[in-house]
């Protein structure tokens, strides 16, 4: 009898089969890694897919080059100074893979970027996946739309589909390409791990509490990001976003639907600029409850249990206020911090708040103001993201805190752990330095970098060779990446506690609108 033979798995080269069609992406680099860039994942978004939900891309004949990042979408940040083509026709999506043969089942790893739902792309040198991919993961990144055509929610569009969350309805069609197609790269589409920072984090808790996103995506990493809520309260409801809507239409020479979709782009963004010093939350076309992907408060979803139930990895930096000092609390001196504070807390409550954010001088008062404000665009979010979840359940969740600063990182300030996350080391720009990173960076990103490719693969990001990672409890212990890397206590847990003591029923105060 002739001996059996087992068919080779089929090898996995620079051609890919999705299932729209041929794509070529760039050979392997120095570590074995394939790149495919530039893949459209749905349908150009513009004429009359301009505020609705994305199509799926046109099947093509031949082959595609996927060798270029597909153009950003159009940013509404004032000013933007971030290089590279912008479009509206922007949605696209970039693999990563070091697989050799097809059927590989690597763990995959999906970025959300940042840019508070206003700007960026994945078109980053910093996020670029090659050495994550290296790790042995598929690592994938894609564009989403942004600002107004984003996130523009009307009347007349709720006539046609649930309007509002165009963004978030690109990442959940994104993540059905990657369950439709990553196979084909050497992923395993039942083990997706979704992350992202800032924007990119209040998507992954967005969509742990949508009921759209089930079965796309089965572990979450959070970095400086949670619920999309903060100094002005939660997210715009259902009328509140109408309003905004119908508000921006009236501005356009009280334009229809059907106008808007005619107006060039640039003329709409340009109608609905955003700042830093504006609140990306409530005063930006931006994530709002839509009763479609975004049910009610992303926080409730989660006190309530209604989430994944999940592995669930995140975190907080340091000093996250950094970017975003211009929407502190006034802190002229000492008397307007203070006043202000009792405006926002209230009197009965002003002595406990003063305990934990001093304003005794002038100097303590900019801290102060300082620090409630990283504390509160960030900081206490991702602390109840990580508590509401462990409760529920007692689904896996690990919490960290990254303080680490060097020359290379001289503050540890929001977004300044991204490249550490992707071993890419690229200049620390928001905080002005230029200095290169040394052998202490390179070593704090390998061991982050395999603390998140450990967590994709198997829930946890303990390893051999790595610091132990304890699973969060309710005795408040996070992962300090710092310059010792080692468990401790949250250091901010007082302050935290203080502010989520305002929140009812998962949602901070609608009172917070009003106050400047």
């Amino acid at each position: 009898m002739p001996a059996l033979t087992v068919p080779k798995a089929a090898d996995l080269g620079a051609l890919v089969r999705t299932q729209a069609g041929h794509v070529r992406g760039r050979e392997r680099d120095e570590n074995g890694v394939l790149a495919f860039k530039g893949i459209r994942y749905a349908a150009p978004p513009v004429g009359p897919l301009r505020w609705r939900a994305p199509q799926p891309p046109s099947p093509w004949q031949g082959v595609r080059d996927a060798l270029t990042f597909g153009a950003g979408c159009l940013s509404s940040l004032e000013n933007d100074p971030r290089p590279g083509p912008r479009n509206e026709d922007c949605l696209t999506l970039n693999v990563w893979t070091a697989a050799t043969e097809v059927d590989e089942k690597r763990p995959v790893m999906v970025w959300i970027h940042g840019g508070g739902f206003q700007f960026g792309a994945s078109a980053n040198p910093a996020t670029d996946g090659r050495l994550l991919a290296a790790k042995g993961v598929v690592v994938v990144s894609f564009n989403y739309r942004l600002g107004v055509l984003g996130f523009l929610a009307h009347p007349d569009l709720d006539a046609e589909a649930p309007s509002g969350n165009y963004g978030l309805q690109d990442q959940l069609a994104a993540l059905r390409w990657v369950k439709a197609n990553i196979a084909a790269f050497g992923g395993d589409p039942d083990n997706v791990t979704l992350f992202g920072e800032s924007a990119g984090a209040m998507a992954v808790g967005i969509l742990m509490g949508s009921p759209l996103a089930h079965g796309l995506f089965h572990k979450a990493i959070g970095q400086s990001g949670a619920f999309w809520d903060g100094r002005h309260g939660p997210l715009l409801g259902f009328d509140e976003a109408r309003a905004r809507g119908l508000a921006f239409a009236r501005r356009q020479a009280d334009a229809s639907i059907a106008a808007l979709r005619t107006l060039p782009a640039d003329q709409l963004i340009a109608a609905a600029p955003w700042s830093f010093a504006r609140d990306h939350v409530t005063a930006a076309f931006s994530p709002s409850i839509d009763r479609h992907v975004i049910p009610d408060v992303p926080a409730r979803r989660f006190l309530h249990g209604e989430h994944m139930h999940i592995p669930l990895l995140a975190g907080w930096n340091g000093a996250e206020e950094f970017p975003f000092m211009a929407r502190s609390l006034p802190a002229q001196s000492a008397q307007a911090f203070r006043s202000s504070a009792e405006a926002m807390f209230g009197k009965a409550r002003l002595a406990d708040f003063l305990k934990l954010y001093p304003a005794d001088t002038g100097a303590e008062a900019k801290a102060s103001a300082a620090a409630l404000t990283g504390d509160m665009v960030i900081g206490e979010q991702c602390w109840q993201w990580l508590r509401l979840h462990r409760a529920s359940r007692g689904a896996p969740t690990y919490g960290y805190h990254f303080n680490y600063t060097s020359p290379y990182t001289p503050i540890a300030s929001h977004v300044t752990e991204i490249p550490f996350v992707f071993g890419t080391l690229t200049p620390q720009q928001i905080v002005g330095s230029t200095t290169p990173p040394a052998e202490a960076d390179r070593a704090l990103s390998q061991t982050m970098m395999s603390y998140w490719v450990n967590f994709a693969t198997r829930g946890n990001p303990n390893g051999p060779g790595l610091p132990a990672w304890p699973a969060y409890d309710a005795t408040d212990i996070v992962q300090i990446l710092g310059m010792t890397i080692e468990p401790g206590s949250n250091p901010q847990a007082d302050r935290f506690a203080f502010l989520g003591s305002f929140r009812e029923n998962g949602a901070l105060p609608m009172r917070w609108r009003e106050i400047a």
